[in-house]
């Protein structure tokens, strides 16, 4: 089989595609024949060689979607369309990077749907994450005004059809004023061009209350800033790091939170995922009422070049890798 196989850490052209002898599964796992496979920012910072628990070489790769090839326990038939995601995948044993992975069976969800893999592939984590972090850590309500910091990533835009779906208004902020046309036209309210210090933006928008709920995708380059965006009684939950910023140098609560604002993080794993609705979210997307934003696509072969798009924050929304 095709795998993309990393021996150290480095820039995009550290990931090598060989070929591997395929897996076999242990009972209690399953062989999935993999037919697309989203990217994630956590991959790129292992690539980076910013998760030190995870050893090389290693094939990477935290979600994959495809059908069964075997289940040696039983758990599911050969050809059953699956997706899969977290559970140390790509991390403590070998991920999603390839033509074939696996995994526990415990952390496989089947799935119905004539959905192109393209579309499919997009689904496991960006959803995963969007979908926990607005009803497990924010606890969304229809009557919530939500901010997505980071609107036009793949999240972002993943979160934004959920409220939407739920009937919440959201604002959702972007870097680029270019933005804000197609971030309107994927049912976002309102929009602001994020110079980093939006407060003042938001409480304007919201007659000087602030929003009840803050998505924050940007990381803590903006985090002490979305907490200044929060009515008393809201919630502030970070979730991404595309600002490329794990922690705060320096952290004072007592300034830093209003009084009454709540701050929450999600990160997920494999309970997560397999908590999510997944069938119900694919069924929406079959019937128009919820997008996937996919960017690009990209062969196993271009995996470099994928990378490169992701790192680039060129993409667009999700990007996809088809086997």
């Amino acid at each position: 089989m095709k795998a993309v196989v990393i021996y150290e850490a480095g820039g995009p052209e550290v990931l090598k595609v060989e070929e591997r002898p395929i897996p076999k599964p242990k009972p209690g796992w399953v062989l999935i024949r993999i037919k697309a496979f989203g990217l994630n920012r956590s991959e790129l910072f292992t690539r980076r060689g910013d998760s030190p628990n995870v050893k090389f070489p290693r094939i990477l790769g935290i979600e994959a979607t495809g059908t069964v090839e075997d289940a040696p326990s039983g758990e599911f038939e050969k050809g059953t369309v699956v997706a899969t995601a977290m559970g140390d995948m790509g991390r403590a044993f070998d991920g999603g990077y390839a033509e074939y992975t696996t995994v526990p069976a415990k952390q496989v969800q089947p799935l119905r749907t004539t959905l192109p893999w393209a579309t499919l592939g997009a689904c496991a984590e960006m959803f995963q994450t969007a979908y926990g972090s607005l009803f497990r850590a924010l606890d969304l309500q229809k009557s919530d005004t939500l901010l997505v910091r980071g609107g036009t990533t793949s999240i972002g835009l993943a979160a934004t059809g959920l409220a939407k779906i739920l009937g919440c208004k959201v604002i959702a902020t972007s870097r680029s004023a270019s933005k804000k046309d197609f971030l309107l036209s994927k049912g976002v309210d309102s929009v602001i061009v994020d110079s980093g210090a939006i407060a003042k933006d938001v409480k304007q928008l919201t007659d000087g209350a602030g929003v009840n709920k803050v998505l924050e995708l940007v990381g803590t380059t903006s985090l002490l800033d979305s907490l200044q965006c929060v009515a008393p009684g809201g919630v502030v939950c970070m979730t991404g790091i595309v600002g490329n910023s794990w922690a705060l140098p320096e952290f004072s609560p007592m300034e830093a939170i209003p009084t009454g604002v709540k701050l929450t993080a999600y990160s997920g794993g494999p309970e997560d995922f397999m908590n999510t609705p997944l069938q119900q979210l694919v069924e929406q997307i079959e019937a128009g009422k919820l997008e996937v934003h996919v960017g690009k696509t990209f062969g196993i072969d271009e995996i470099v070049e994928a990378h490169t798009v992701m790192e680039a924050n060129k993409a667009g929304g999700k990007v996809v890798v088809l086997t």
